[in-house]
Parts: C-alpha cells; sequence; structure tokens
C-alpha cells in the first residue's frame, strides 16, 4: 500500500491525495508537517532532506518528493494505458508539463502571498504585497481562463495530470475574500472539477 506523508490541510499534499483517488489507489495518509510536526525528524529527512510535504513511499519501497513530481510518477505508474491522468503522446503531455510548471513557477507565487496574509499569518500580512498579488494572481487566472475557452481541460478533452496542480490553487483563489475578475472558462473548469468525488473531498474543504 502506498503511504502519503504530510498534513490533508496541505495544497501539495492534496494534490497527491486527489492523483491517488483519480487512479483508485489504496494508501495510508500520515500527518506530518504544520501543527503536526515530524518533519525534521532524521528520520523523515531521509526521506526528503528538505523536510517538505509530501513524501510519497510506493508499495515497492521506492520514495519520491516534490508534489508534482509525485503527481507525475503516480499518473505514470499507475496508468499505463495513457487513458487517465497520464498522457502517452509526448506532445499532449508537454501541454500537461507546461501548466503544471506554470502552477509552481508563475500562479503559485501571488497565491503564496495571498495565502500567508488571509490564512496563515494575518496579523503581520503586508498589506501593499497582499494588493499586487492579488492585481497579478488575476492577471496570471485570465491566462488560463484564456487557455480553457478551446478545451475543457488543460491538456485536451479529459482530465489529466496537468490539471491538478493548478486545480488545487483555483479553489483557494475562489475562497480569498478579495474582488475577482469574470473568468467563465475558469469557472466553468472549477464546476467540471467539483464533479469529480477526489475534488471534492481532498481539495473543497475549508483552508484551515
Amino acid at each position: 500500500m502506498l503511504k502519503i506523508w504530510g498534513r490533508a490541510s496541505s495544497v501539495n499534499v492534496q494534490k497527491v491525495l486527489w492523483a491517488a483517488e483519480e487512479l483508485g489507489l489504496a494508501y495510508e495518509q500520515i500527518n506530518v508537517g504544520g501543527a503536526f510536526g515530524g518533519n525534521t525528524t532524521p528520520e523523515y529527512r531521509a526521506m526528503n532532506p528538505n523536510g517538505l510535504v509530501p513524501v510519497l513511499v510506493d508499495a515497492d519501497g521506492s520514495i519520491h518528493w516534490e508534489s508534482n513530481s509525485v503527481v507525475r510518477y503516480l499518473a505514470a505508474r499507475y496508468d499505463p494505458t495513457g487513458t487517465g491522468l497520464w498522457l502517452a503522446d509526448p506532445a499532449q503531455r508537454s501541454l500537461a508539463d507546461r501548466w503544471m510548471d506554470w502552477a509552481s513557477s508563475l500562479i503559485g507565487e501571488p497565491m503564496r502571498v495571498l495565502f500567508w496574509g488571509f490564512v496563515r499569518d494575518p496579523v503581520h500580512a503586508d498589506l501593499n504585497a497582499m494588493s499586487r498579488a492579488e492585481e497579478q494572481a488575476a492577471e496570471y487566472w485570465a491566462r488560463l481562463d484564456a487557455h480553457l475557452a478551446g478545451q475543457p481541460f488543460v491538456a485536451g478533452d479529459r482530465l489529466t495530470a496537468g490539471d491538478i496542480p493548478a486545480a488545487c490553487q483555483l479553489q483557494r483563489w475562489l475562497n480569498f475574500p478579495i474582488t475577482r475578475p469574470d473568468l467563465p472558462h475558469l469557472g466553468a473548469w472549477h464546476g467540471r472539477l467539483a464533479q469529480r468525488a477526489g475534488y471534492a473531498r481532498h481539495v473543497m474543504v475549508p483552508m484551515t
């Protein structure tokens, strides 16, 4: 059985939990990090030298970390036909990979600022930084909205690994107390995501 180390409130852990459920995998989730602690022990650092969550230990004992990498690994390992989360065609897979990387390299930073300001540490929030992050996030989400105008999911006509990182961030953005632009394609995408049991169970949850 898979073991997924990390607290379920972490957006990065949510990616892996949701992916595992989409693939129909049995797993044990072990709360680590945040209020649970445990991620600075020698034993945990032996699995992930960065001390971050999540860590996936596969049934064969192999260890995997960095959430987007773990999602890709699960999709490649447990969807060999390429009909679910994995994409067998390299060009399509590149499209999915681009939006996975975008979720970390671009939208990830303003989302981090907003999350810390609204949820993690509002007492010490930098209001100027939050205002800039709100504008930047809206600009970036508009780019994904434009992309989704031509297809229901980020890499085509079905949910793939490429949807998972941005979809987890989107749930948070929709629940921040901010003014959001009208992005109909993004909203329709969220509606499709909300119908998936794994997304509802692991991602559509309170942020605290």
